[in-house]
């Protein structure tokens, strides 16, 4: 039965372009990180829930994968909402939830969206199918080890072998207060094995993570995303009061990029050999590269490319210009040898 299961190990698409991270297949080195470009697609027009302004200029079927939301088994709310249907003339609505849930801090956000999403039915019948261009890398979280599997199976029995780059699973985020050290031996003891798609964990660097990717390993991960965001808070500072409806966030942006590189290049000193997707603060090809110096496999844009402040959208056409001249360089671009 494990066998039948992990269909994944017979598929041979050796002859298919595109950059080989174990038996992932991404189409370069190039992807983008949870959450930032919701589901892949939106569902309206005007004000395109979950993504970034900037995505409307860049083709995210040319990335080597486009990492999708976080989805649970069930929907959830959040510190935010999972309503995709925004109206223009419910624009100051929904700022007054972003501001509770998202804010621009010193060198980067803080964020507490708190797995906001429409749970995995709801991304598998109505999204998905309208991202199959794409290359997409699921992300995927729960609070047990039978949420996981149960997530498992679902992409099992919608996602032929193939169709998708992997699973990523999120067993690191800070914002729905939960200790995930309690669960991640048993997720990825249960739930790797069950997949028939490559599985990423992602790391924190506020957790063991060289403990966890040596779990990784030894549990048939294919891969690593290094880094999520790092725990912080910040407080008004004339009342005292945290910024986000959460109290703590998770910081994102060029200000952990410093972070991100020393975990990368920790992983490696400790002689762990599993492929990274690195993330944290990349904005610029000289970015990519510290990562890839610093012994990352692929690299992933996260906040600091595609966020930015309200009246800075109005440049979402340079901005996507500046990802889309990144994303020439890096399908041309061979990293170093380790």
């Amino acid at each position: 039965m494990a066998q039948e299961r992990n269909l994944r190990l017979v598929r041979d698409d050796s002859a298919e372009p595109g950059v080989r991270l174990g038996d992932i297949r991404l189409r370069n080195r190039l992807v983008t990180s949870s959450s930032l470009l919701g589901y892949g697609v939106a569902n309206a027009k005007v004000m395109a829930y979950g993504m970034s302004p900037i995505s409307n200029f860049v083709p995210l079927e040319r990335f080597g994968a486009v990492t999708t939301r976080t989805v649970t088994v069930e929907p959830r709310e959040g510190h935010f909402t999972t309503k995709d249907d925004w109206e223009l003339r419910e624009l100051p609505a929904l700022l007054k939830r972003y501001g509770q849930a998202l804010r621009q801090v010193d060198g980067g956000w803080l964020n507490a969206f708190g797995w906001c999403n429409v749970g995995i039915d709801a991304y598998l019948r109505d999204y998905y199918p309208r991202t199959r261009a794409q290359n997409t890398i699921m992300s995927v979280g729960g609070f047990s080890t039978e949420e996981f599997v149960t997530l498992v199976d679902k992409v099992n029995a919608s996602v032929p072998v193939g169709e998708i780059a992997a699973l990523e699973f999120n067993v690191s985020c800070h914002n729905v207060n939960f200790d995930f050290n309690q669960i991640i031996e048993s997720v990825l003891a249960e739930a790797v094995p069950r997949s028939n798609h490559p599985v990423i964990l992602k790391l924190s660097p506020d957790y063991d993570y060289i403990g966890h990717a040596r779990l990784a390993a030894k549990h048939g991960v294919s891969a690593l995303t290094a880094i999520n965001t790092v725990k912080g808070l910040r407080l008004d500072p004339e009342t005292g009061t945290p910024l986000l409806k959460n109290g703590f966030g998770g910081l994102s942006g060029r200000a952990i990029k410093p972070i991100g590189l020393r975990v990368v290049k920790e992983l490696r000193d400790a002689e762990v050999t599993l492929p990274i997707i690195a993330t944290g603060g990349i904005r610029s090809f000289d970015d990519c590269r510290e990562y890839f110096w610093a012994g990352a496999d692929a690299v992933s844009l996260g906040s600091a490319s595609w966020f930015a402040s309200y009246p800075g959208y109005a440049l979402s056409p340079i901005y996507g210009a500046r990802i889309r001249n990144l994303l020439r360089r890096i399908e041309n671009y061979t990293p170093p040898a380790r």
